[in-house]
Formats: structure tokens, C-alpha cells, sequence
């Protein structure tokens, strides 16, 4: 396994556990230290956040989705010089069924693209989502575009 597989997997097992409610302040905290200074990131619906907002979303979304599972395939590192380091993976998103509305678990992709800032270990520099499977439109709050830099389809949230 290579150091961007590790990092892409643990990253990701810190973001299901602060969004089930199963991780604590440290769990925060573990996410938003690996967020270099500059970090950007662009979701799969093409909004752009800074490293405060996305710092922000993550902070507030906590507990938010009890039943979400995250699962990284895939993870290939395709270029690296100096102290940056290119990756891409799969990421999936499986909920359990809410209701009425979804009767089955609920599954969406992405596709990825990181760039790490090469330090002691890695950190995330650049981050760009595009979906692999359309957002389920049974689990948004309210119907209409999804208006939300966050992973719309997975969560009810105001403004989706």
C-alpha cells in the first residue's frame, strides 16, 4: 500500500466518523490538520471552497448522517515532483434507507483527484470531485437543484 492510499483511506475513515457522530473533537481535529494552508476544493457539483469553509462545513455536519459508510477504491498515484505528490480514487458513499422514500440503501460515487503537499507525512493541497453515479434525488430535503458544497443526496440539509 502507498503512503497516498494510506492517507486518502485514513482521511476518509476520520470523515465517516465525524459524520456518523461516532468520532469526538479529536476526530475533527485529525481531519482539519491534514488540510495544508492553502487547501482548496472543488465538489462534485463544481463548487469551489476555500480551507476555513470546508473546515466550517465538515465542523457543523457533525453526526449528520448516522448510517453513511465511505469506501475508497482504487487509489493510484499518478504523478509526483518535488514536494507534491498527484492521486486519484474512487470514493463511495452507501446510506442506509430513511423511510418511505428509500427503500434500499442509497450508493453515489466520485471520482478524484488530490493533490498532497509533501511534508512530514501527507497534506491535502487540492481536491477535485466529479460524480461517477448522479445524486439520488429521493434523499434531498427539497426538491429542485441541489444548492449545498456538500455531499447533496447523502444529507438533508437546509438549502439542498
Amino acid at each position: 500500500m502507498t503512503d497516498a492510499e494510506r492517507e486518502v483511506i485514513r482521511q476518509h475513515q476520520v470523515i465517516e466518523g465525524w459524520l456518523t457522530g461516532a468520532a469526538d473533537r479529536a476526530g475533527f481535529a485529525a481531519f482539519s490538520d491534514a488540510l495544508a494552508p492553502g487547501f482548496t476544493l472543488v465538489g462534485p457539483d463544481g463548487v469551489a471552497m476555500a480551507r476555513e469553509q470546508v473546515r466550517a462545513w465538515v465542523e457543523g455536519s457533525h453526526g449528520s448522517a448516522p448510517h453513511l459508510r465511505i469506501t475508497i477504491r482504487d487509489v493510484r498515484v499518478v504523478a509526483g515532483s518535488g514536494d507534491l505528490l498527484v492521486a486519484t480514487y474512487e470514493e463511495w458513499h452507501t446510506t442506509a434507507p430513511s423511510g418511505n422514500n428509500t427503500p434500499s440503501p442509497a450508493t453515489q460515487g466520485r471520482r478524484a483527484t488530490v493533490v498532497f503537499l509533501r511534508e512530514p507525512g501527507l497534506r491535502w493541497l487540492h481536491l477535485h470531485e466529479t460524480w461517477l453515479a448522479p445524486p439520488h434525488r429521493t434523499l434531498l430535503a427539497e426538491p429542485g437543484p441541489c444548492r449545498w458544497p456538500g455531499p447533496c443526496g447523502l444529507l438533508k440539509r437546509a438549502g439542498c
